[in-house]
């Protein structure tokens, strides 16, 4: 009986670090489970790539199960407007705005921020079906937020 508590004992000891290793492993490999993340995305550049990069990256986060919420300044809120022209960007030829659209279609919440329309030629009617207006209030609650993840572009 005193072999088996040993080994039964032994065995309690080797499976915890194993467990661990594997749990470290599927964090290494991005797969977290059932765990939805909430992540909200800033972007304001009005380079065309990175524009490109934001919305692929917010859409596969989506795809995984993230709540994405997007703001966009500056230039990059030219995406949100009904009348957003750009060059689709290669591999898929789709452009930034048309990747807004499908991430506004799979459940993200986009916003343009609150200087943007006081700040140039469009107003709300201009803007996407769905596309709010942030207020600095609600953002810097998001930003704060701890469970909150932030990615900028």
């Amino acid at each position: 009986m005193t072999n088996a508590i040993k080994t039964f004992a032994l065995a309690l000891l080797f499976a915890a670090p194993l467990t661990a290793t594997a749990e470290n492993q599927k964090a290494k490999d991005g797969n977290r489970g059932n765990t939805v993340e909430e992540v909200l995305v800033i972007l304001s550049s009005d380079s065309l790539q990175t524009q490109g990069m934001a919305m692929v990256l917010s859409n596969t986060m989506a795809q995984k199960g993230a709540k994405v919420n997007v703001l966009l300044c500056d230039e990059a809120g030219d995406l949100a407007l009904k009348a957003y022209k750009a060059e689709p960007l290669a591999p898929k030829n789709v452009t930034p705005g048309q990747m807004l659209r499908g991430l506004m279609k799979a459940g993200g919440a986009v916003n343009v921020c609150a200087l943007y329309l006081p700040n140039s030629e469009y107003s709300k009617d201009d803007l996407l079906d769905g596309v709010g207006v942030a207020t600095p209030p609600a953002m810097a609650g998001q930003m704060l937020d701890r469970k909150m993840r932030t990615f900028t572009f």
